[in-house]
């Protein structure tokens, strides 16, 4: 797979965006469009269809046909990884246009995308295609009766419905359709607002790749009305839903009524902890992408650094000195390190919360403003809170932003009670030379990811999710598959 860039990447226009219904590009049923924008040149990139609760309905009914008429959840499970096999072939085919499209939507530099994220989720697609012709065999079981014999077989749910955030809109895209579609089920997927270029590419690149009609279908619009339509449709057989806590626990009491399977990957504040004997070198690299990768717009940002009190000054100071320096800039320059927020909204909120720690007692040791390209971007400087605590609301709460508060601690005990002293447990990383210690430690922090001197490692593989307001369930690894799976149990009396 060769994943260079030959020429130098830029901006191109986008065509505008419709509806993927049942296998055919529509728009919305009242005709509404929506624009989306680029935050790097503040300028409208295109328009999109701007779907309602009738699209939705459209959209399940479709997937619900294909489901129960349709070739896909009947077809063998080699057939359909043959299909996916393909997805991620085209993918390869079409990097260009998928990295230029997120870093025009969304501000992602083009080489993160280019070169991590792409990769990343055309393996996922091998992945799920290669783990569905082992993991959906079924097997025969002897009972305790010697003419019984017991079948189990995995099914598919039937019709999935998939809300993705605006942070990482692919990779939290192909992280549900890969899995989904290698079970065998049908799916809906309401891509966030503000940027859903990727989202619509990848619908062409479905179709290319031989997914039946109805089998994949695309509804852009809002994500109240959008989303309360799928949550509540009776047709949805399951949820899988990434972004805020808040959010998320409205859609589980809003798909109760229909006793919906649920996948929730919610919020997070991440503790980094650095001891005194790990490399300094490395864990400031581990600090400084942990939080600042993706302009902090991460889930599993390193959004609370913890640092023992003997390194404590001299590793502030060089993390500081590390965010002055950093790179602000158009996503589409190669030397660019932290890129503008995705929306205005977000960068407004950013700046609240980069208020709330000026005010907090915390000391302010780097960034704390903000930037312009020729007058435009909504950029905001990579921003370091010294002598802060766990109590303080820039510790608390999930900020989604470039914003760091440092805190330090004396003992490995009180390491532990600080990282879990958050309602959240998505990820958690410790920086220490000491292995024993770090395994210890992995062994009492509550989350789901816990990143050993290093941060920001992915694979198809490796199972993602949370603990506590985190939210349940796994993304990647064969815990996936299984999710989008129901078990059945048959029978058979041979005499």
């Amino acid at each position: 797979m060769n994943t260079a860039v030959n020429t130098k990447p830029s901006r191109k226009p986008i065509p505008p965006g419709r509806l993927f219904i049942d296998g055919k590009w529509r728009d919305a049923s009242d005709g509404a469009t929506m624009t989306t924008s680029d935050p790097t040149t503040e300028e409208v990139i295109t328009t999109v269809a701007k779907g309602g609760p009738a699209d939705a309905d459209l959209a399940v009914r479709a997937a619900s046909r294909a489901f129960e008429e349709g070739p896909w959840g009947k077809m063998h499970h080699e057939q359909r990884a043959k299909i996916l096999f393909r997805i991620a072939d085209l993918l390869d085919e079409r990097i260009e246009d998928f990295s230029v499209r997120e870093a025009m939507d969304m501000g992602m530099p083009y080489r993160d995308f280019h070169d991590v994220i792409m990769p990343h989720c055309s393996g996922l697609f091998r992945f799920f295609g290669g783990l569905a012709m082992s993991a959906m065999n079924g097997n025969y079981r002897t009972s305790y009766e010697q003419d019984l014999r017991i079948l189990t077989r995995r099914e598919p749910l039937g019709v999935v419905a998939a809300i993705t955030p605006w942070n990482f809109p692919f990779t939290l895209t192909c992280s549900k359709v890969a899995p989904a579609l290698a079970a065998g089920n049908t799916f809906v997927h309401k891509p966030a607002s503000d940027t859903p270029l990727t989202a619509l590419a990848l619908a062409q690149v479905l179709a290319d790749a031989g997914v039946p009609d109805g089998v994949f279908n695309l509804v852009t619009g809002p994500g109240g009305t959008l989303g309360d339509a799928l949550v509540k449709h009776p047709l949805v057989d399951k949820v899988a839903f990434t972004g805020s806590t808040v959010i998320g626990q409205q859609l589980i009491r809003n798909s109760a009524d229909t006793v919906k399977h649920t996948t929730m990957e919610l919020g997070g504040k991440a503790p980094n902890i650095v001891f005194a004997d790990a490399n300094l070198d490395a864990a400031l690299q581990a600090a400084f992408w942990g939080i600042f990768w993706n302009k902090g717009e991460v889930c599993v940002a390193g959004s609370r650094l913890l640092v023992e009190r003997p390194i404590y000054d001299e590793f502030v100071e060089r993390l500081a000195v590390m965010a002055r320096n950093a790179v602000l800039g158009d996503p589409f320059d190669s030397s660019t390190q932290i890129g503008p927020m995705a929306t205005k909204a977000e960068y407004d909120k950013v700046l609240r919360y980069v208020e709330a720690g000026k005010q907090s007692g915390a000391k302010l040791v780097a960034g704390g403003g903000t930037r312009k390209i020729n007058g435009k971007g909504l950029f905001i400087e990579g921003t370091i809170f010294a002598n802060a605590t766990n109590d303080m609301k820039i510790s608390r709460e999930e900020i989604f932003g470039p914003v760091l508060p440092v805190i330090p601690f004396d003992t490995e005990e009180e390491a532990i009670r600080i990282a879990n002293d958050t309602p959240y447990g998505l990820a958690s990383g410790i920086q220490t030379g000491n292995l024993s210690r770090a395994l210890r430690l992995a062994d009492k922090i509550k989350a789901g990811t816990v990143w050993i001197n290093t941060w920001h490692k992915y694979h198809p593989n490796g199972p993602f999710g949370g603990y506590k307001l985190s939210g349940y369930g796994r993304e990647q690894g064969a815990e996936a598959l299984e999710s989008y799976t129901q078990y059945k149990t048959i029978w058979a009396n041979l005499a």
